[in-house]
């Protein structure tokens, strides 16, 4: 399932003419959308993402994968927000989790990407997508 998302906030004065109450306005978030900024240009951000969300048997997957690789009694709880570094795993340990994902997989995770990876559900993530242009090489 992909999504989109789009956050860009908004500046506005810390006290509204129109806020009859007195009290501040301050930021205000608008989601989906780009809203026109007229304030001060150095406070200007935009930020705008989409992603993919893998399949829930990827996750489990990589769930009991890692469960294997760094060790873990059956009664640790593990999610697809659960970050390694919860779980005791340094990089050697995230770098053993990518090289049992890519012989599982049949995928070659780029060194750069496996880096950046700290939680279950962002190497389901990557894997979908690796699995994916894989396959759109092949056809």
């Amino acid at each position: 399932m992909a999504s989109v998302s789009a956050t860009c906030p908004r500046f506005q004065p810390l006290f509204s003419h129109s806020n009859k109450t007195g009290r501040a306005a301050g930021l205000k978030l608008v989601s989906v959308g780009w809203a026109k900024f007229t304030g001060f240009p150095s406070l200007k951000a935009s930020r705008f993402r989409v992603s993919c969300s893998a399949k829930p048997e990827t996750v489990e997957k990589v769930i009991e994968i890692v469960r294997k690789q760094l060790a873990l009694k059956p009664e640790t709880v593990l999610t697809s927000e659960t970050e390694f570094v919860e779980l005791g795993a340094d990089s050697l340990d995230t770098v053993e989790i990518v090289m049992t994902l890519e012989e599982e997989f049949d995928i070659n995770v780029e060194e750069e990407s496996s880096q950046n990876i700290t939680s279950v559900q962002e190497v389901a993530d990557l894997i979908e997508k690796l699995v994916q242009q894989k396959a759109q090489g092949e056809s």
